[in-house]
């Protein structure tokens, strides 16, 4: 098994501003890691914390050196050949506090062109990593210098925003720090949720020229619009779940592995901590194609950010969380060891890890805990920290996005439009923007926008909804979010369903001067 070095509360503020710091590197892969602001001293106890200090507002740590290059990697049992950063599925842990300056050198080693996009960070436009919109590609043999302050606060990630590099496993965590941040947990952990088909199935373009050109079995819906069926994958086909949060068709892929952390359940992670301790969990999505439903066997999630924002806590049993979104949450752990269940929707499978907090046997890898089928917190049940509401006040234009798609070409369309077909999306610096999702398939889409955050609107409900910057759109569901246009430029909004992305359901947002 994959042993997890979870970061105590103590040796985390050691860290904050750590990038790829040892104690969440070493719960990865064992490397040593690379250091690139802030110190963290070693002593005979283990980590110790260094004299807390200020926010350093543009503060410019060393770069960091993120290589992306073909790599040999165990998937817990599986090793793979695949693309990855620094030979590391995921990648290299980077930890900065809030107001600090990324600088990252990316060296693309790959035999393709790649970027690095920053998912959820209100960034320059310009180093937000787009190809042909933000950024040239970066070619074989060159690097591009990644330079921009980190905002705010929170839990995100990185990945390239090229074709599905993002499914070969070049993907990674990164966390900005507040250390004024008021918090009562004493441990933490990253943990990245993926769906796995390359060097094991087919690889994910052959997935995607299978989706393209086999056509699928569709129902009609009404004005013509037609839902998913009967959907191809790595090998088999996705399944139906009538039960799902998301609707009866949840997914287009069944994967071969689905992995916590780079491994799957055959050699899983395993988080270490104490009994009665409370944990707080960084929990990412970076799957193609898949949402999933965790949960902690024996266990009740606080759930406390959202995207990296602060929410009105809330408890339950599991929580649904699907490509592209993040959510921080808290356990109070038991005594014992216990099953991290992440189930893939819809797909009769699922992701999994060991908490482990005194000795005992290692619980099944097929293990279905009775929380899964409980209280499932959805964004339905979340609202804004009044500290992070955007509040009310007049809204400038609304644009109105009709998500479709052709199931036979597997072509997907924002209002009728693919692959930025229609002009832009105008804004213009000050105003308020309402965007509003309507969802016109039978399966659900992970909108994300790009260098902002948004406030998820409910129809006669004046509780602030949570500020996101990717929300679920269920199928012939209709979604409302609003943002302040304070970040010009020109930026991507799309699924994040790796496979509609790259069947054609994005558009851009662009300020008018």
């Amino acid at each position: 098994m994959g042993t997890r070095a979870v970061t105590t509360r103590r040796s985390f503020l050691a860290v904050a501003g750590l990038t790829a710091a040892g104690v969440a590197v070493d719960a990865y892969t064992g490397h040593q890691p690379q250091r690139a602001v802030g110190r963290l001293v070693r002593t005979a106890g283990g980590p110790r914390e260094q004299p807390r200090e200020a926010p350093r507002p543009g503060a410019r740590p060393d770069a960091v050196r993120l290589l992306a290059a073909p790599a040999t990697v165990d998937l817990g049992g599986r090793t793979v050949r695949t693309w990855t950063f620094n030979g590391e599925l995921p990648g290299p842990e980077l930890r900065l506090r809030v107001g600090e300056v990324l600088r990252a050198r990316l060296e693309n080693r790959l035999p393709a062109e790649t970027t690095v996009h920053w998912h959820g960070i209100a960034l320059d436009n310009r180093m937000d990593g787009v190809p042909g919109v933000t950024q040239p590609a970066v070619e074989p043999g060159q690097g591009f210098d990644y330079e921009f302050n980190v905002p705010d606060p929170g839990t995100y990630f990185y990945h390239p925003h090229v074709g599905l590099q993002i499914e070969r496993g070049l993907y990674g965590p990164l966390v900005v720090e507040d250390p004024g941040e008021v918090v009562r947990y004493d441990r933490e952990a990253v943990l990245m949720l993926d769906d796995w088909t390359h060097g094991i199935g087919p690889s994910p373009e052959a997935v995607l020229a299978s989706l393209r050109r086999g056509g699928m079995h569709h129902t009609g819906q009404a004005g013509g619009h037609h839902g998913h069926h009967g959907h191809h994958g790595a090998g088999e086909a996705a399944t139906f779940d009538p039960t799902s949060p998301l609707g009866a068709d949840a997914g287009d892929v069944r994967h071969p592995l689905y992995l916590v952390n780079g491994r799957s359940p055959r050699s899983p992670t395993v988080l270490k901590a104490r009994p009665g301790e409370r944990i707080r969990l960084r929990i990412v999505n970076t799957a193609a194609d898949t949402a999933f439903r965790l949960a902690v066997g024996g266990h009740r999630l606080r759930v406390t950010h959202a995207d990296g924002f602060p929410i009105r806590p809330v408890t339950g049993d599991a929580l649904l969380i699907a490509m592209g979104e993040r959510y921080d949450v808290q356990v109070e752990l038991g005594d014992g060891v216990f099953p991290l269940v992440a189930l893939a929707e819809g797909k009769d499978a699922q992701a999994f890890a060991v908490v482990r907090t005194s000795s005992g046997a290692t619980p099944r890898a097929g293990v279905r805990p009775a929380e899964l089928d409980r209280w499932v917190v959805t964004v339905a049940d979340l609202y804004a920290d009044s500290a992070v509401d955007l509040g009310r006040r007049p809204v400038s234009r609304t644009h109105r996005l009709v998500l479709d798609g052709n199931m036979e070409t597997y072509r997907w369309t924002i209002n009728g439009h693919a692959h930025h077909g229609a002009a832009p999306l105008a804004a213009r610096q000050g105003e308020r923007v309402r965007l509003v999702f309507e969802n016109r398939s039978t399966m659900f889409h992970p909108m994300h926008l790009h260098g902002h955050t948004f406030q998820v609107r409910r129809a006669g409900e004046q509780r602030p909804g949570p500020r996101k910057d990717t929300v679920i759109v269920r199928p012939l569901e209709r979604v409302t979010v609003e943002f302040e246009a304070d970040n010009p430029g020109r930026w991507m909004l799309h699924c994040h369903n790796a496979y509609h992305q790259a069947g054609g359901m994005m558009t851009t947002l662009a300020y008018e001067r």
